[in-house]
């Protein structure tokens, strides 16, 4: 059996690989939604003897079946947002403890100790709804900072304002978490020359904004913020774990996640070489009780570093191989 110590202990590539190939075996016993899915496609046990043999699971299960890897009851289910009426994922969580120690252990290896930080959130579609990860996580680091200064803000841009300039004119280290769209707001209302803050964007215009590539996006916060990079966070309902940015959108995964480049003409097969476009499957062993093997709806490209980047999602009528998503 796997423990948490297992996961959150990995230090080198053949352990990952051990570790890994010993989840993939206990979720096939266990998740009959992911066994089903292996033997929908002809994988079972005997046939998967290395990392690239396993299957991956849809992202879209998460909307339609219960994906569980244990009978121990669900302390928390994460959902994804979505338009009025849509199908949103449900993430059923059995021990809430592996997320905090995944994003905690993972934010300390990227930026240190929180207690360096005050932490200041812009995140006003995830507020307002149930069920969302990442609030669960940024509460947990606003709590974590100890400092009087951290907090939520929802629509009340003239207060964050007046903070972050406030607390970043006095020396204190900021991280500034914000949805894009509400970052775009932020620097549409005031500009900035900011020394000591980090602004990490989490994604998503929410139909609030038109889309725009990356370089784009972060030239025009870049400026705005009056700071050299924009940092990014890469995590999902359906994960526990997040890959972060520390800028020109290139990610790096904690050492419990990796990510695959599948083929986006056929979905059960990789892309040979590196920095080549197709689709991301993600390696998430904080989600031992749940499935670890995703295979998402985002484009990318992986780097010889294990570093990837998102180049964004595929259309519907672009996924192919829609008939092993369906059981």
């Amino acid at each position: 059996m796997v423990t948490p110590t297992d996961i959150f202990t990995i230090s080198s590539k053949k352990e990952f690989e051990k570790i890994t190939l010993k989840v993939f075996r206990h979720q096939f016993d266990n998740n009959a939604v992911y066994r089903d899915f292996c033997t929908l496609i002809g994988r079972d046990k005997q046939n998967v003897k290395t990392i690239k043999d396993i299957p991956f699971l849809p992202i879209q299960f998460f909307k339609s079946h219960e994906v569980v890897s244990t009978t121990q009851p669900v302390q928390e289910t994460f959902t994804s947002s979505g338009t009025t009426g849509a199908i949103t994922s449900r993430h059923l969580v059995t021990d809430v403890t592996l997320y905090e120690q995944s994003f905690r252990q993972a934010f300390t290896q990227f930026y240190g100790n929180i207690e360096d930080y005050a932490v200041l959130t812009l995140l006003p579609s995830y507020l307002e709804r149930e069920g969302s990860s990442l609030i669960y996580m940024v509460k947990d680091l606003i709590e974590g900072s100890n400092n009087p200064h951290s907090g939520f803000y929802l629509h009340n841009y003239d207060e964050l304002i007046q903070k972050l300039v406030e607390l970043d004119n006095s020396g204190q280290n900021v991280l500034l978490i914000g949805v894009t769209y509400a970052l775009l707001d932020l620097v549409e209302k005031q500009q900035f020359g900011l020394k000591n803050t980090i602004i990490m964007e989490t994604g998503g215009m929410k139909g609030k904004r038109r889309e725009m590539i990356r370089e784009e996006l972060h030239e025009i916060l870049c400026n705005g913020f009056g700071v050299s990079k924009i940092h990014s966070e890469y995590g999902m309902t359906e994960l526990l774990s997040q890959a972060y940015s520390l800028g020109d959108g290139i990610f790096e995964c904690p050492p419990w996640m990796d990510i695959l480049i599948r083929d986006t003409e056929d979905a059960l097969s990789y892309i040979d070489g590196y920095g080549k476009t197709g689709g991301i499957n993600v390696i998430d062993l904080a989600n031992i009780n749940s499935c670890s093997f995703i295979a998402t709806q985002d484009l990318g490209k992986k780097y010889q570093n294990h570093s990837f980047e998102v180049l964004g999602r595929f259309d519907n009528s672009d996924i192919r191989g829609c008939n092993l998503m369906v059981m």
